[in-house]
């Protein structure tokens, strides 16, 4: 026969087992042995208590462990304190015995005989008996993790004596593995032995009853439902649960989200889990302005909704006029900036793992890449995002849209006169002008392993995709374009981090591709020290970037979170330009470049960095640039562009 015992009811029991051994080894009941003993056969056990009765001293002449089947007696001997050779002490001999029980491996059914030899001497017999020794495991109610994952953990036990201890320990480290793969509920439910010597054990894994959602007054249930992944039924993940908090946070509906896990009260083998969730306000209208390399002096003014209709959709329609580029060369009209933009954002379009975004644009500016020219774009655009299930961080992108490019001369005898100069046909010029109406086809793949967006100090951003622009006025200026970008992150000292960039973009094919579509290098987001396109236009380039960003000394140490989101930063950027355009050409521009600077930048939430640096070109500043290098300023990170 055999009983099923918990495991509380199993340490209660080894609580009483070793209570009840107390008075066995106590200094009552084995301080002293009848030295007629020592000339007889006499023990020394729990049911005889002797007197004390003096002697003189008497060495041990050996030591024989008997009843030890399994356990070597050379491990027993080990934990004694009195060895061969020693004088013979009834109080060590009784903490001895103390110190073999508690070894777990025997029941208290033990006894010392200490026998008096001819010589004076002592030979001490410890008679001992074995618990049942281990013959095998059975392990029920583990799904999450596998019985060969467990077993290892048991086996050391096999073939031994039971031990309370080693079987404790070995099931801490059961608990462990659970713990360590996110089942933080998971628990031994029972373990009890069988008349055969088999450890049965079953696991209660801690599976979710249902999964209740309160705090959403605005948001539908289901919408907060679709982002729970974490279902009922299904054995508890903190780790799960964790990403299914995050996603829902990054919705920006909320301004706090947790989790509460409660005993089921319809089964106490189950659990409830509460999601608690805090809505914020999210629309809002915002009015602001700054400085930036590429719009100048600008002022902007934008209205959105982060929860449109309690959906978690986000609509923005936003505004911008500014100056033009500042500190731009002669190839750039002066013009004034004007950008609008009507954005729509659905993050569960087909199904959780894809979203939508679609936008609507209009942008007049001096054109960056045509010298003296302005640039009107219309475009509307929708940009499908695909998670990719096998790989956490991988995400595919895919975009169609249709965008109407119109240039215009901005400075006819200007030009004219810049033709002359370089002994170029001014019939060229409608090449530099060429524009036309696109249908966009833009494939891409996105992997991001950084451990934060804001200030990153580990992991890798990488990206790649294909543009694939069909003329719709005309066929002929039909053409594709690859590029792409990787930048990994290490970190240095506490705060700091070490990063290296590579990027790059070659025309596939389209040999009447406006120059309008051509790669550009310098300004804030490439060749830093340059003025935007100081380095060059043409229709393919490669670049590369190191940059050690770290706090500023001192104000790290400040109790102000703003100063969190504040780096210093020391960069070398480096790039080259292939099959220059005609801009390139006729403003005489180096196509290559290497520079060095120092720059600052400030982490906006919602925003990303903004930064202002000083480059020095190392290399050929080109007659439009400046051996001294310039200022340049961004909003972003320069990888986007």
């Amino acid at each position: 026969m055999y009983k099923y015992y918990s495991m509380r009811e199993l340490f209660v029991i080894s609580g009483i087992i070793l209570l009840a051994a107390l008075p066995v080894f106590s200094a009552e009941n084995m301080s002293t042995v009848d030295t007629s003993d020592l000339y007889n056969t006499g023990t020394i056990n729990i049911d005889a208590p002797v007197q004390p009765v003096e002697f003189n001293t008497v060495y041990i002449k050996d030591i024989e462990i008997l009843g030890s089947n399994i356990i070597r007696p050379e491990n027993i001997k080990n934990v004694m304190q009195l060895k061969k050779g020693d004088v013979y002490d009834e109080e060590l001999l009784q903490q001895d015995l103390s110190k073999i029980f508690n070894m777990g491996y025997f029941t208290d059914n033990m006894k010392a005989i200490p026998i008096r030899s001819a010589d004076d001497t002592v030979t001490l017999k410890i008679l001992l008996e074995e618990n049942i020794p281990v013959t095998d495991f059975t392990i029920e109610g583990n799904t999450v993790v596998s019985t060969e994952e467990l077993m290892p953990y048991l086996l050391p036990l096999k073939g031994k004596p039971q031990n309370i201890t080693t079987i404790n320990e070995a099931i801490e480290k059961i608990n462990d593995k659970y713990y360590s793969k996110g089942y933080i509920l998971a628990r031994i439910d029972s373990f009890y032995d069988d008349p055969d010597g088999v450890l049965n054990l079953r696991i209660n894994e801690g599976r979710i009853n249902k999964i209740m959602i309160v705090g959403n007054e605005k948001t539908k249930d289901y919408v907060v439902e679709r982002n729970i992944m974490t279902e009922p039924g299904t054995v508890y993940n903190e780790n799960l649960v964790k990403q299914d908090l995050v996603k829902l946070y990054s919705t920006q509906s909320f301004k706090d989200v947790n989790r509460q896990v409660d005993v089921s009260e319809e089964n106490p083998d189950l659990y409830d889990v509460t999601i608690v969730l805090k809505e914020q306000r999210t629309a809002s209208v915002s009015v602001g302005g700054g400085l930036d390399s590429v719009t100048g002096v600008f002022g902007s003014l934008g209205i959105a909704d982060n929860n449109f209709r309690g959906l978690n959709q986000r609509v923005s329609l936003s505004g911008m006029i500014g100056t033009g580029v500042l500190m731009s060369d002669a190839s750039i009209k002066d013009h004034m900036n004007f950008q609008a933009e009507l954005s729509f954002f659905e993050p569960y379009f087909l199904n959780a793992d894809t979203s939508l975004l679609s936008r609507l644009y209009f942008r007049d500016l001096g054109s960056y890449q045509v010298p003296l020219a302005i640039e009107q774009r219309v475009g509307v655009e929708a940009t499908a995002y695909h998670r990719l299930k096998f790989n956490e961080h991988l995400q595919s992108t895919f975009s169609l849209g249709i965008e109407n490019i119109s240039l215009k001369e901005g400075a006819a005898d200007q030009v004219a006169s810049l033709y002359a100069a370089n002994h170029i046909p001014i019939s060229r010029r409608a090449e530099e002008l060429a524009d036309g109406a696109f249908f966009n086809i833009t494939p891409g793949l996105i992997y991001d392993s950084r451990d934060t967006n804001m200030n990153p100090r580990n992991g890798v951003l990488a990206s790649i995709r294909f543009e694939e622009a069909l003329g719709l006025t005309d066929f002929a200026k039909t053409n594709g374009r690859l590029s792409g970008m990787a930048k990994k992150y290490i970190p240095i000292l506490k705060k700091s981090a070490l990063s290296f960039t590579a990027r790059g973009g070659i025309k596939i094919h389209g040999d009447e591709m406006p120059e309008v579509m051509a790669y550009k290098l310098g300004g804030p987001y490439s060749i830093r020290g340059f003025k935007i396109n100081g380095v060059g236009t043409g229709e393919s380039y490669i670049m590369g970037s190191v940059e050690l960003t770290t706090p500023i000394p001192l104000l790290d140490r400040l109790k102000f979170k703003f100063f969190d989101n504040i780096r210093l930063a020391f960069f070398v950027d480096a790039g080259k330009i292939f099959d220059p355009t005609i801009a390139s050409a006729l403003y005489d521009r180096p196509l290559y470049a290497i520079t060095a600077g120092v720059g600052l930048k400030v982490y906006v939430p919602g925003v990303g960095p903004m930064s202002i640096d000083y480059g020095i070109p190392l290399t050929n500043s080109g007659e439009y640039g400046s051996p001294n290098g310039y200022f340049t300023f961004g909003v972003g990170d320069m990888m986007y562009y």
